[in-house]
């Protein structure tokens, strides 16, 4: 099992990436709550990975956080959730707000997210419930969401529940432009943004 990567990134289309470790280029799938973290091409980086292995092909999956990749192995385990079930889940909404769905059994804000019908959404908060780790529940344990998810993240999600393509809400929050911007911010000024095209 390959558990991590670190090397170069010699090229990046979401969700595909190829990071260049001594000369070798791994290809890998990555959530855009990922890539939102990801430095520039030619910048070295360090990735949390899961190798997915089928007849036809051996996937590798990256993650920016412990808590993307555990709630990924965690969904896939899921009855007819499989790796690309998972990745549009993590790309279209936090860790920390996936496990407050599951908590408050909210069906209506997982089926926003593209790909994601009632009866898997359903599956989801059945089965994921249990799974779940948060610290109350177990002494000592880390929890699910461990990490801070960051506005671009939620912002990401945001426009992906208004019904904008995944590489549109990208190409907007790019455009939304650099620096240091709250959730609200940066969901408006990609909407200001997107309004003027």
């Amino acid at each position: 099992m390959i558990g991590s990567v670190r090397g170069r990134i010699a090229s990046k289309t979401p969700p595909q990436l190829m990071v260049d470790v001594g000369g070798l280029g791994y290809e890998l799938e990555a959530p855009m709550s990922t890539f939102f973290h990801l430095p520039p091409v030619g910048e070295e980086v360090r990735l949390l990975t899961h190798l997915v292995v089928r007849e036809d092909a051996h996937i590798l999956y990256a993650f920016a956080t412990e808590g993307e990749r555990r709630l990924f192995r965690s969904l896939i385990r899921v009855s007819g959730v499989g790796p690309k079930i998972a990745l549009a889940l993590l790309s279209g909404i936090s860790v920390e707000a996936f496990s407050r769905c599951v908590v408050n059994e909210d069906i209506a804000a997982l089926i926003r997210v593209p790909g994601i019908g009632r009866k898997t959404a359903e599956r989801l908060v059945i089965e994921m419930r249990d799974r779940l780790t948060t610290p109350e529940t177990t002494p000592g344990a880390a929890p699910l969401d461990a990490g801070v998810v960051s506005p671009e993240t939620e912002a990401y999600g945001a426009l992906i529940a208004l019904g904008y393509r995944p590489a549109e809400a990208t190409r907007l929050l790019k455009a939304a432009g650099p620096g240091t911007h709250s959730t609200e911010e940066l969901i408006r000024r990609a909407l200001q943004g997107a309004n003027r095209e």
